[in-house]
């Protein structure tokens, strides 16, 4: 994969280098639809009504539009309408997808804006890639099995895992980072299981020093998601579940500010026997 842009300021990672680097990564692939020119007349008529109802309920002044005019000019230039549509419109759009398909399997969540592809292939009994400082963080177990809706192992099937380090940073998106870290593409064993040892992640806040943070001062809300894990597992002929899973009883599990978290999503690990937190979460695959 080319080099993404992480404009920085000394280590940290800026709002703009961020949102640059999301809108690069996601301007890498080519997305169609085939959606109708009737059905896209009556969403787009819908939306343009919506803004209008909400315009005429709250008598917008031109100072207002002003503003928002500005802001949307900035959100592009900071590449950031990756990290807002998805912090503040995808949790939606997944839960109607699922919704209208009545799938019966393992609930999913959002993607997120720093998903990258081709993540290196690990066996089912795996570590995650890790620096040596990551290794001196608190390590998490996390185990479980895929199956499809009737408890029939998987066997071969792929579980991406990607996820923050202990300060919130991911690789590809944050200087000084190697390029795979906490990154990897588990395969399943015969029985569809997998064992992973990992980083417990730690709460982050999302890049807030550009327009999407200042659209959240702007209602006085905070910039924070609670720790979690992304996956997506895949097995062909079966329903792709992308998901995030998080930890009961951390910070913002209650009010993250991406409106992500779901009960079915919260993890409880426990101490094991090796002496480290584990915990165990089983996806079930609806059929394609």
């Amino acid at each position: 994969m080319s080099e993404v842009n992480t404009t920085q300021t000394g280590q940290d990672p800026t709002a703009k280098g961020s949102g640059n680097a999301a809108t690069a990564a996601f301007q890498n692939h080519i997305y169609k639809s085939d959606t109708s020119k009737e059905r896209a007349n009556e969403i787009y008529t819908d939306l343009l009504k919506a803004i209008a109802d909400v315009a005429h309920k709250h008598q917008v002044t031109y100072d207002e539009y002003r503003v928002l005019k500005d802001w949307m000019i900035k959100v592009g230039e900071y590449g950031e309408w990756p990290l807002w549509l998805d912090v503040f419109v995808e949790h939606e759009i997944e839960e109607i997808n699922y919704n209208r398909h009545d799938y019966t399997g393992t609930k999913g969540s959002i993607e997120g804006p720093y998903y990258v592809p081709d993540a290196p292939e690990l066996p089912w009994k795996t570590t995650m890639p890790m620096r040596e400082s990551d290794k001196q963080s608190e390590q998490l177990i996390f185990k479980g099995q895929v199956t499809d809706i009737d408890g029939n192992g998987l066997g071969g099937a792929t579980v991406e895992l990607w996820h923050a380090d202990e300060e919130g940073y991911y690789s590809q998106y944050a200087p000084g980072i190697p390029e795979w870290n906490l990154r990897g593409t588990i395969v399943t064993n015969e029985n569809g299981e997998y064992e992973i040892t990992t980083v417990k992640p730690a709460p982050y806040m999302i890049p807030h020093d550009g327009p999407t943070g200042w659209f959240i001062a702007s209602y006085g809300g905070h910039p924070w998601r609670p720790a979690h894990l992304h996956l997506r597992v895949k097995q062909p002929g079966f329903r792709e579940i992308t998901t995030q899973l998080y930890f009961r009883g951390g910070d913002y599990v209650d009010n993250d500010v991406a409106t992500a978290v779901k009960p079915e999503l919260i993890l409880d690990p426990t101490p094991g026997e090796s002496g480290l937190d584990e915990v165990t979460y089983n996806f079930a695959l609806d059929k394609s």
